[in-house]
């Protein structure tokens, strides 16, 4: 009786779950959960090979009528892109109010974006806040823009500018 099936067979098994072995590995996912009578947190984390992300969140109240929680996360792609953000709420017993927060987004050819802002409540009613946002693409064209509120009036500017620095008119959105 000839042995090569048998080699061949053999070879092909141990192949087979080097690459199931190999493939297992390569997905990985965690997750984290704790809670209290005032709070909690979750932590996921994920990796393949495709991606690395983690996400974050907690919170917490006193029973008082005050309370915040905040949450973040970031991921990383294979292709070279990676993006984040992060931000956190609050509101306390006196009916004041606020939140902040900021974002960033890097992308595998060049361009970049990131806006960062927070908008608070006081226990009075009156609104204030702002938010910047910032953009440059692949090409080199930047658009540079804010927003604030103050007593419920808002005003926003926004500056572009092509790769030499020349202002240039700020395209509109569909």
């Amino acid at each position: 009786m000839s042995k090569t099936p048998l080699l061949i067979a053999t070879a092909f098994a141990l192949c087979a779950t080097t690459l199931f072995a190999d493939h297992a590995e390569a997905r990985e996912r965690s997750r984290a959960v704790q809670r209290t009578a005032q709070g909690g947190s979750v932590a996921v984390d994920r990796s393949n090979a495709r991606f690395d992300s983690q996400r974050q969140r907690d919170w917490q109240a006193d029973g008082q009528g005050n309370a915040a929680g905040s949450r973040s996360g970031n991921i990383a792609g294979a292709n070279g892109g990676n993006a984040g953000y992060q931000g956190s709420a609050y509101r306390n017993e006196d009916g004041s109010a606020g939140r902040q927060g900021s974002a960033y987004a890097n992308g595998p050819n060049g361009g970049t974006a990131s806006t960062s802002g927070g908008i608070s409540r006081d226990a009075d009613g009156n609104v204030n806040g702002a938010r910047s946002t910032t953009a440059t693409g692949a090409n080199g064209n930047s658009y540079n823009g804010s927003t604030t509120v103050t007593d419920g009036s808002v005003t926003r500017t926004a500056t572009c500018t092509n790769a030499s620095g020349d202002t240039i008119a700020c395209p509109r959105g569909n």
